[in-house]
């Protein structure tokens, strides 16, 4: 699943062509399934709300394998830009309900770890997943990889439904009341606010790093698909360190992951055209760009008590938000006069706002620790 979203990052130009579309609505590919992440995950949170868990991540799968079996056998784009709408719908639903089993296994004292490893799933997609498949996309065609996943996905129903408990969970029933109730505290809000700006400042970037690789850099593009591993490293790493450092010190991860994600795109902008240089940053982009996330859905979480799925759902929303903005804003920026150098730019832009929502939420953690008290 943290495969599919990107995938297409590292074989825009083989799509393009193919398909007689601008490398920039390819990348609608990317936008689409985020827009859909964003609606479907909490809706389907909410309609599988009652459904047992390992029912809904297996149903999940089901039909994602079913949306990749229709984006490989077509070339109608309005036809694969619903596709890749449905496999949203189906990844959200699964990333709602995978990332409060996970908490819940591992208790509160330990949630954000758990989740680090979780999303480290997600992130070893880019190590793994994305670059593997945007060389078998150059290689094979890019539908090859499409088909894979498709069969991939069956086979993870098959163990996801055999290995998750059945439950029920102790703790209250779940309820939709509860779950809009859990709402009502301004921090989840702060949380998601953030979310959204963490992907939209990294994602802006990476959604059209092969233009930026092979245009600034003048990688060949039989290149791109080894820096994608160095993203892929990057993250996931950064994913599991953000879940252990976060559980410890939540605000100083927070912040040094911030304040580097900025400088790093800047420095991206700056140095795009030295290929040392350029490989490094992108490495440090996933490092520090996704660091924070297991911490804020954590935190989501967290404040959300007894009904936190709706929480967790809106939380993916929230990053996928961050993309879908991000990336449609970079594709407008890829067209203009700053060419491949524009997305840059752009996630530079957003980062800078990512404090905004920092600081608020320490001041009201702070707040409430002394009411508390």
């Amino acid at each position: 699943m943290g495969t599919t979203e990107f995938i297409v990052a590292g074989i825009l130009p083989e799509i393009a062509g193919d398909l007689e579309v601008s490398v920039a609505s390819a990348g609608l590919m990317i936008t689409v399934v985020a827009v859909g992440m964003i609606v479907g995950t909490p809706t389907m949170s909410i309609l599988t709300l009652k459904l047992p868990r390992r029912l809904t991540l297996s149903l999940a799968l089901v039909v994602f394998a079913a949306g990749h079996v229709v984006v490989a056998l077509t070339s109608d784009f309005t036809l694969i830009l619903g596709a890749r709408f449905l496999t949203a719908l189906a990844t959200g639903a699964f990333w709602a309900v995978a990332a409060v089993v996970g908490a819940k296994a591992a208790g509160a004292a330990s949630a954000s770890r758990a989740l680090g490893v979780v999303l480290g799933g997600g992130m070893l997609a880019n190590v793994v997943g994305v670059p593997l498949g945007a060389f078998a996309g150059q290689v094979i065609g890019w539908r090859g990889p499409f088909w894979a996943l498709a069969v991939l996905a069956l086979a993870g129903a098959v163990v996801v439904y055999r290995l998750v408990p059945v439950g029920p969970e102790s703790g209250p029933t779940p309820s939709v009341r509860a779950e809009l109730a859990s709402m009502r505290d301004m921090r989840v809000w702060l949380v998601l606010a953030g979310c959204a700006i963490v992907c939209g400042s990294s994602l802006a970037a990476y959604s059209f790093i092969s233009p930026l690789l092979t245009e600034n850099t003048g990688m060949a593009a039989s290149v791109v698909p080894l820096v994608l591993v160095a993203y892929g490293v990057g993250a996931f790493i950064g994913s599991n360190l953000g879940g252990h450092f976060g559980s410890h010190h939540p605000y100083p991860a927070l912040f040094v992951s911030a304040g580097i994600t900025f400088l790093v795109l800047g420095a991206l902008s700056l140095f795009s055209h030295y290929a040392v240089v350029t490989v490094v940053l992108i490495f440090l982009l996933g490092l520090f760009g996704m660091a924070t996330n297991p911490i804020l859905i954590g935190k989501a979480v967290g404040y959300a008590g007894h009904a936190p799925t709706l929480a967790s759902a809106l939380s993916t929303s929230a990053f996928n938000l961050g993309t879908a903005v991000g990336s449609w804003i970079a594709g407008y920026a890829l067209e203009s006069a700053l060419g491949a150098t524009g997305p840059v730019l752009v996630g530079a832009s957003i980062a800078a706002l990512y404090f905004l929502p920092l600081t608020l939420l320490m001041l009201k953690d702070g707040k409430q620790a002394s009411l508390a008290e």
